[in-house]
């Protein structure tokens, strides 16, 4: 399988290096004094970033959403995200004011192995989604769907053919051609219709060099994309890698009168970094540039919240500038503080109940599968709020767990699971990858306890099940576990409590998220119903 230091280690070592930015960009930023503020409570206590007051506090979108992508279409913004080994997968969320938001649905239902950073754009009435995917494991190619409406349906995949190839980015040239720019930075022509290449994959770009004094991951140049204004195709790309150290990732841009270059460093470069791991926003990067809805300008990234890796990246907003001389500049700083919000937008509905996603019959938004096989969704059976999941594999190891991505940094989600059968087992689970989880499971003689994905065979406690309620409380990265066999009246203690701070992409990989996930492995079916989320307080080590 090709990773990601890979497909960037031959461009890497290849790129000439350009003159280093005069902005002293490597001294760190003042701590922020004061009162810590607070997000708004919106629905089941979730953060929500509009503070009701023409202000709004990062992040826009909590919890795992990566490599944001934004499109403006009219009066609407529409924006996705990678979605990795996530089925249903590529899920649009809408905004009229670029804080509040909230999901159309999914796009991509065919299983087309880890899915990286995407672009979403329109040309010409239609939508598209063009994506990095490895549908086999043995290597990336770019595939694009397509829709006449937002909300679907969209089109089977088309492979484009564009081997070892990631993140996207496409834009129309001064000759009317379509393109499509990709790591490196290199760029393809397109047919007209946007659904096969017109030519071979060339260089285009030799990103701006950070000095090599600089903490960062590795050089990667990757996830372009780009905008024209005033007779000036802008690139915004992003350098420095997108995890490992806090202070690796960042923006840069460069301009050129044409697709084709050639291309003028930004003398503001970088854009965006964060400068200390004091600071509330690690890695930040990835950006889209896009217009407000009263004329001023944003940039979208994403980034990962200081002490809580476990949430994956998440969406962040920064006001930016255009300078005198026809370059950007941003304004947000280390985005600690509540910004003014983008005016001339109307607020739209934020966020989504977490709680239910069992009651139409199919799965609510806020569910998918993870590393689903072909016919993973025939596992799954709904009648009047419950889910009935067929078991599949011998333990969460070896299964598909269904799986739920939060963004709080404290919470409880409680399900009711019933073991159809006596070889089934079901349980609740912290879920990463297969390599990294922990959670509770019930068989009809036993509660199992599984720490760091293996199951704790000491840790068996003997307990007839056959309806349990059970309850996970994540406080601050501190996991308590509870059960119930009388819906709820009264609870046990499970005996054992984790700690999951380290289970990220930096120790795991996969750029992934720790989420809630439910389980049925064994032989037989177990139905899960009424479950709950809502955030709580956060109290762990006080």
């Amino acid at each position: 399988m090709t990773t990601r230091r890979e497909l960037f280690k031959g461009i890497a070592a290849a790129a000439v290096v350009a003159p280093f930015s005069s902005r002293a960009a490597d001294v760190p930023a003042a701590a922020c004094a004061g009162k810590p503020v607070a997000w708004a409570s919106g629905i089941e206590g979730q953060r929500k970033a509009d503070l009701g007051d023409g202000t709004y506090l990062n992040p826009i979108v909590a919890g795992d959403r990566p490599d944001p992508t934004v499109l403006k279409d009219g009066d609407d913004y529409y924006m996705t995200f990678s979605s990795f080994h996530s089925y249903p997968g590529l899920v649009i969320w809408h905004s009229t004011d670029l804080v509040n938001w909230a999901p159309v649905g999914p796009t991509l239902h065919k299983n087309l192995g880890d899915i990286w950073a995407v672009d979403l754009c329109k040309h010409d009435g239609r939508y598209f989604i063009y994506i990095p995917a490895n549908p086999t494991g043995k290597g990336w190619s770019i595939f694009v769907i397509w829709a006449d409406d937002i909300a679907g349906p969209w089109s089977e995949p088309v492979d484009l053919d564009i081997s070892g190839s990631i993140d996207p980015g496409h834009v129309v040239g001064e000759d009317g051609r379509r393109y499509l720019f990709v790591n490196g930075i290199r760029k393809v022509r397109l047919t007209d219709d946007g659904l096969a290449t017109d030519g071979e994959l060339v260089d285009s770009y030799n990103p701006w060099r950070y000095p090599d004094h600089w903490i960062t991951e590795n050089f990667a140049p990757e996830g372009p994309k780009l905008l024209w204004r005033d007779g000036w195709l802008y690139l915004i790309t992003a350098v420095g890698g997108t995890a490992g150290p806090p202070t690796g990732h960042m923006v840069i841009a460069a301009r050129s009168r044409s697709v084709h270059g050639p291309w003028e460093h930004c003398p503001n470069n970088p854009l965006v970094r964060t400068q200390s791991n004091e600071e509330p926003w690690w890695s930040r990067g990835h950006a889209t540039v896009v217009e407000g809805p009263a004329g001023d300008w944003w940039m979208v990234y994403h980034g990962y919240e200081n002490g809580f890796r476990t949430l994956g990246r998440q969406t962040l907003l920064d006001p930016v500038e255009w300078t005198a001389d026809g370059w950007l500049r941003a304004k947000g700083g280390d985005l600690s503080r509540p910004l003014a919000k983008p005016g001339g937008g109307k607020a739209s509905v934020s966020g989504y109940a977490l709680s239910g996603g069992f009651s139409a019959e199919r799965l609510g938004v806020q569910w998918c599968f993870h590393q689903p096989g072909p016919k993973e969704m025939q596992r799954a059976v709904f009648n009047n709020g419950t889910l009935r999941l067929a078991a599949a594999g011998a333990s969460p190891t070896d299964s598909s767990p269904l799986t739920c991505i939060v963004g709080e940094r404290a919470y409880q989600a409680e399900v009711t699971l019933e073991l159809e059968d006596e070889g089934a087992e079901g349980g609740i689970l912290l879920f990463y990858n297969h390599k990294a989880y922990v959670g509770l499971g019930f068989t009809a003689d036993t509660v199992k306890t599984y720490q760091y994905s293996e199951e704790l065979p000491w840790a068996r406690n003997p307990r007839a099940t056959r309806k349990v309620r059970v309850r996970l409380t994540n406080d601050s990265n501190i996991i308590t576990y509870e059960y119930s066999h009388d819906d709820g009246r009264s609870w046990t203690l499970h005996g054992t409590r984790m700690e999951v701070s380290g289970i990220h992409h930096n120790v795991f990989g996969g750029f992934l998220s720790l989420r809630v996930g439910l389980y049925s492995t064994g032989a037989g079916a177990v139905k899960f119903s009424d479950f709950s989320y809502r955030a709580i307080k956060e109290t762990s080590g006080k």
